[in-house]
């Protein structure tokens, strides 16, 4: 797999200029680096601003090398390899982004531009505004155990960006959702060994990966420790010896573990954006399907965030919506300056062989 590129023009969490923009993109998960190259074709200059340190939002969090296979194009590709390749083709248009911050205010200027304010004093001014913001903020559901925070980031970890970092290691993941079952199907290739704990002996996940972990079990690849739960870990200076489990009786049995792998889901939140004047409904966003436009003139919602009657959750159907939204940007930004749409293979894209050059 290859190394993630860095985003270009990225800024530091610990530096608050103030910046001027056309558009303003809140997320930096597929979909919002879908949305730069979206509006990079229109000519219309992004800042994207991101919660996370790195740009990929859950693709590159919490599934990185698991393959995603409804991607046009590509049979198959792992999480991270679409961010890279998206990355790259947002790379033409020279958009700055602003990782590791969050913002907090969104408000409209007297002029009917939009000010933006992250939680690190950041400041843009955007002529529109995209909210890419797929689930909103998202964190593990940990565990309840004594002590857990001393081993978090050493040898207790809630997404897994390598699976080689746990190569030869003695594994213990927790849950009984698809997270769990994939992770123990692909950790069972490289680890030393690999136990999954779940409090009963049926799993929340796809039948086929069930029915995989059900006979890699059977011939000794993993080991299924059901029906326990988590009861207590050991270990020093943060690194985990075993992993204490309870069965439902509260009968302990101590597994010998380098690393614990909690997959207990995500607690979601939209933070900041509920205060900011947008209809809702159930932390979705409704938009109208055509334009991807919120209640808020010249704020868009595309992704997983965005709502409307019948819509299917797929990442290609944000990629359309961020194209529908860059194009119903273009007015407010360039007022009264006429757009003639042109397909890629016509304009080409800046810098690359047989691209037309932008007009200034």
């Amino acid at each position: 797999m290859s190394e993630t590129p860095a985003p270009p023009h990225t800024t530091s969490p610990r530096t608050t200029p103030s910046h001027t923009t056309d558009v303003a993109i809140i997320g930096a998960g597929p979909v919002g680096l879908f949305a730069v190259f979206a509006c990079g074709m229109l000519r219309l200059q992004a800042h994207v601003i991101d919660v996370l340190d790195v740009a990929g939002g859950q693709c590159s969090a919490l599934y990185p090398e698991k393959p995603i296979y409804d991607i046009p194009g590509y049979p198959s590709i792992l999480a991270q390899d679409l961010v890279d390749r998206l990355s790259e083709q947002a790379r033409p248009f020279g958009a700055t982004f602003h990782l590791g911050q969050q913002v907090t205010g969104l408000a409209r200027r007297s002029d009917g531009r939009w000010r933006l304010e992250t939680a690190a004093g950041t400041v843009i001014n955007a002529g529109a505004v995209i909210i890419a913001a797929g689930v909103g903020a998202f964190g593990p559901n940990r565990p309840p155990l004594d002590g857990l925070a001393a081993y978090e980031g050493r040898s207790v970890f809630y997404l897994v960006r390598r699976r080689q970092d746990f190569a030869g290691r003695r594994v213990v993941i927790a849950g009984g959702g698809d997270s769990a079952v994939d992770w123990a199907l692909s950790l069972a290739e490289v680890a030393a060994s690999v136990q999954l704990v779940h409090r009963r002996p049926k799993f929340r996940a796809a039948p086929d990966s069930v029915a995989k972990l059900e006979a890699l079990a059977k011939s000794g690849g993993v080991e299924l420790v059901v029906p326990y739960q988590l009861a207590g870990l050991e270990g020093a200076d943060g690194q985990l010896s075993a992993v204490r489990v309870a069965d439902l009786d509260g009968a302990e049995r101590r597994l010998d573990a380098d690393v614990l792998l909690p997959f207990y889901g995500l607690a979601t939140n939209l933070g900041p954006i509920l205060g900011w004047g947008l209809n809702q409904e159930r932390n979705l966003i409704p938009i109208d399907p055509t334009t991807a436009a919120t209640n808020l003139p010249g704020v868009f919602a595309v992704g997983d965030i965005a709502s409307y009657p019948h819509k299917l959750k797929l990442i290609l159907t944000g990629f359309a919506e961020a194209s529908q939204a860059a194009h119903a940007i273009f007015p407010i930004v360039r007022p009264g300056e006429a757009l003639h749409f042109e397909h890629s293979t016509t304009k080409g894209v800046p810098g690359r062989a047989g691209a037309t050059p932008a007009a200034p």
